[in-house]
């Protein structure tokens, strides 16, 4: 009887698990809508107001995603004030979702990663994951692993997706 090989074991594939790098912090999402005039019109008087009232120091070391529930029209100057205002608190402030929030920040993560581990391997890009991570930061890292892996992959080893395969 031969003995039982693990041949995923013994080889040079490298596992990319975006969840290994997920930005830990709270993330909380601030929907201006409450501020506007009938959730609809923004009144810059009374916007201003609620900006000026406000407990920012609530959003000490926290993502925020900055949103409008309603379907008003909210010039990008709103947007701006209220970041100022988070500027000294929040670790990150982007306009739009969660998932957003989260696609910016694994944009950053990801331009400054450095990945020369990866060069000349056979690379598999991790794709369960517990975390939130957003569809977008699986097109960055294989932007980020292709142009330095031998090949890139999606999956678990043992059932992988090939993506990728550099030609000799």
């Amino acid at each position: 009887m031969s003995e039982i090989v693990n041949r995923v074991a013994q080889s040079q594939l490298m596992t990319f698990d975006l969840e290994d790098y997920y930005p830990k912090g709270e993330r909380r999402v601030l929907d201006i809508k409450d501020w506007l005039y009938e959730g609809l019109i923004l009144r810059e008087k009374e916007f201003r107001a609620h900006v000026e009232t406000n407990d920012w120091s609530a959003y000490q070391d926290i993502f925020v995603a900055l949103t409008c529930s309603s379907d008003a029209i909210v010039p990008g100057w709103a947007y701006m004030l209220v970041t100022s205002k988070l500027l000294p608190y929040a670790k990150k402030v982007v306009v739009g979702s969660l998932e957003d929030l989260e696609t910016a920040l694994y944009q950053t993560l990801l331009e400054n990663l450095d990945v020369s581990e990866f060069t000349d391997k056979p690379v598999i890009i991790k794709g369960c994951s517990h975390k939130p991570v957003p569809e977008n930061a699986y097109l960055m890292a294989m932007a980020k692993l292709q142009p330095i892996a031998k090949s890139v992959m999606y999956g678990e080893a043992c059932s992988s997706v090939p993506l990728f395969k550099r030609k000799k």
